[in-house]
């Protein structure tokens, strides 16, 4: 059941350079924000409508190439998980998703002499980049890099506004973060009803911020048992937190179940959620929460379907390991025997 009287909250970022009352406002309506919804629609990010543009027209581009250019660097070839999935490729929760997608990780050499130490490390590695499609990596650059700051910055506000100091979470992400860029498509698909672009889920990092296509809708959040739509909003992004921002506050901030319904046929959707996370090997510290915040904190998430790691690449693993078996069973056999 979808609740069409409530909407997400709308927080305006170039609030905290408006002076110190302002900017203390800000993290206020932060908190509030994740504490309530765990998503909210971020404006005032000072990303141009130019880059959104040429991310959007060269998303487009890719998805456009012929099949056999995109299948040269589907993601079963690579064991990092990298790469290009075909509509069908993915599952969540069992249930195949309704999408075709790219993803682009750190840009970083394999490391299989580490492979011993944690399983995490398998992660690590090179992307996959469309030879007939050069720009994809330009552009896809750019991107990485500002909303890493963008990223940065809210993290830094989320600390201030927990009580904690603004760099507490810097150390995690000082030195080889774990970024991870999704490019989405999501075909239109209707028999008669449409289909699940993505299924119900939380994430599984830090936090995230989503570029959608203007005009585009499917997002849903889930609040108080019911769902909430989330459709784009004018040079808007979606902000959400995910599982390892709920282990920092001992779930005074909630990674929030949401799921993405597919287009309708002859429609069809971009959307680019940009995943910040730690390295792999980084611990999230449990702040120590003011007192009146404490007493809202309701735990960690206690789930043994889906347990919440404190190491990042653990937690990452886990996702990715379910929701591509088929790479899984091609390259981490071994791994799938153990658990």
């Amino acid at each position: 059941m979808t609740d069409e009287t409530k909407s997400l909250p709308i927080l305006d970022l170039s609030r905290l350079d408006a002076g110190p009352a302002e900017a203390a406002a800000f993290r206020h309506d932060l908190r509030e924000a994740t504490h309530e919804y765990g998503f909210f629609y971020l404006t005032g990010h000072g990303i141009g409508d130019e880059l959104q543009q040429r991310v959007n027209d060269t998303a487009r581009a890719f998805f456009n190439l012929p099949e056999a250019d995109k299948l040269a660097i589907e993601n079963i070839k690579s064991p990092h998980f990298r790469g290009y999935t075909r509509v069908g490729g993915e599952l969540t929760q069992g249930i195949v998703d309704w999408r075709e997608q790219i993803d682009i990780g750190a840009e970083r050499p394999a490391v299989p002499e580490r492979w011993s130490e944690a399983d995490y490390w398998r992660l690590e590695g090179p992307n996959q980049w469309p030879d007939a499609l050069p720009e994809l990596r330009t552009v896809i650059t750019e991107w990485h890099d500002t909303l890493s700051d963008v990223a940065l910055t809210l993290l830094r506000a989320w600390a201030e506004s927990l009580g904690a100091a603004p760099d507490v979470f810097d150390a995690a992400f000082a030195s080889d973060p774990s970024t991870l860029i999704k490019i989405v498509r999501y075909p239109g698909k209707s028999d008669p009803e449409p289909k699940q672009g993505v299924g119900a889920h939380k994430d599984s990092g830090v936090l995230t911020l989503l570029w959608v296509e203007p005009g585009k809708g499917g997002l849903q959040v889930e609040h108080e048992g019911t769902w909430i739509d989330a459709p784009p909003v004018p040079g808007a992004f979606v902000v959400n937190i995910g599982e390892l921002l709920e282990y920092a506050t001992d779930g005074y901030l909630k990674a929030t179940v949401h799921r993405v319904i597919s287009p309708r046929i002859g429609d069809d959707r971009i959307s680019i959620p940009f995943f910040f996370n730690p390295a792999l090997d980084a611990r999230i510290p449990q702040l120590e929460l003011p007192a009146e915040l404490r007493e809202l904190s309701s735990g960690v998430t206690r789930d043994p379907e889906n347990p919440i790691f404190e190491t990042y690449g653990e937690n990452s693993l886990k996702s990715r390991l379910r929701a591509h078996p088929d790479v899984a069973e091609i390259h981490h056999s071994d791994l799938l025997a153990r658990r």
